[in-house]
């Protein structure tokens, strides 16, 4: 079982930061380019981290866990298909098993199957909505439970600008993510008074391996469009997460907080 003392488990609390236990962090997606800085971060200030990965990627997983650990990150890994609900089922029963909870919970798993309406087969539009939608209610459902049981919790989807201005051959994609705030804003109303707060953050641009393998011009187009002129890091996102996750963000539920240079303001 996990100790809960932040001493004892070998973490110090970075400065200015009280931490009275060791809360227990599960990241769907956390081996991506986002998911990764967000798990670390995570790490790094004190928290229990365990990330989701697909069976069929449990090599690249592993080396992925490897790295990190060469790097002093203790991050652990668990499997689960999150767009299946059973599956999610068992990994939740499992992680609550080994770790005694969940206490953190970002849903940052997701997928892209770009093509325009007219050319989208149906099968893209259900592997997008699968994964980057249904997994949010099938892993939330599954640990919902435990932090009201327990009276705390932090939930951080992570949506995307795409999912408030829409984009031109992401009619699944920004449904998807524009499906998540809705999720958010409802179900924080329904557990703001068990000491557990929802919110959502979304990214715009991030210079991840994803967007390295768009072609040069249409990166620099994108790029152009951006007012502070840059693409977004991996850590600024996973900065703002951080902040949510805490245990001093209290007062703050059913947000939306855009992380995106000035590409889209409301």
């Amino acid at each position: 079982m996990l100790e809960r003392s932040t001493r004892e488990n070998g973490h110090e609390p970075a400065a200015g930061v009280r931490r009275s236990t060791v809360r227990v962090a599960l990241v769907t997606g956390g081996t991506g380019g986002i998911g990764t800085e967000i798990c670390k971060n995570l790490a790094e200030l004190g928290n229990q981290v365990i990330a989701t990965y697909l069976g069929s990627e449990e090599t690249q997983a592993t080396d992925w866990q490897r790295a990190r650990r060469s790097a002093g990150c203790d991050i652990h890994l668990v499997e689960c298909d999150v767009s299946n609900f059973d599956a999610c089922a068992r990994m939740a029963e499992t992680v609550e098993s080994r770790y005694e909870s969940v206490d953190i919970l970002i849903n940052c798993a997701g997928i892209t199957r770009d093509k325009t309406l007219g050319k989208m087969e149906k099968d893209h539009w259900h592997a997008v909505l699968d994964t980057n939608l249904d997994s949010v209610f099938n892993v939330t459902r599954n640990v919902i439970d435990g932090m009201i049981r327990r009276g705390y919790g932090r939930i951080v989807n992570i949506s995307s600008v795409n999912g408030q201005k829409g984009q031109f051959g992401q009619t699944n994609y920004a449904a998807a993510k524009a499906g998540m705030h809705g999720f958010t804003k409802s179900l924080a109303r329904e557990v703001a008074s068990c000491g557990i707060t929802v919110n959502t953050v979304s990214p715009g641009y991030v210079d991840t391996h994803l967007l390295k393998a768009i072609p040069d011009p249409i990166r620099q187009d994108i790029v152009s469009k951006i007012p502070m002129g840059r693409l977004a890091k991996p850590e600024e996102i996973a900065w703002v997460v951080a902040f949510l996750a805490s245990e001093e963000s209290t007062y703050i539920t059913g947000a939306n907080i855009a992380v995106n240079g000035g590409l889209f303001m409301v």
